[in-house]
């Protein structure tokens, strides 16, 4: 990407003037120490089924009546999906 830029030049016809500059502007992040960022979609795909997958396998507990202990768990399952995708997301953005 190029962002046209102005500097102030000197020339023996017209004295000082503002020329255009073409100057590369560097990707977000791409300041930053390390190795560059990226995101594997397929890797989030099947971290993010994997979790989900995990959902219907929560069993109630035998002293539950209601069945109501299965919503901490599968409460917790979702979250860690969400905070995968939170965080792809935030590499995404970085990149």
């Amino acid at each position: 990407m190029f962002v046209t830029r102005f500097a102030v030049c000197v020339s023996e016809r017209d004295g000082l003037a503002l020329c255009p500059m073409s100057t590369p502007i560097p990707r977000p992040g791409a300041h930053l120490p390390g190795p560059p960022q990226s995101v594997d979609p397929e890797k989030i795909h099947t971290e993010v089924d994997g979790l989900l997958s995990r959902l219907g396998a929560v069993e109630p507990d035998p002293d539950d009546e209601h069945g109501a202990g299965v919503i901490p768990r599968k409460a917790h399952l979702l979250e860690k999906a969400h905070d995968v995708l939170v965080e792809a997301l935030a590499t995404v953005d970085k990149i």
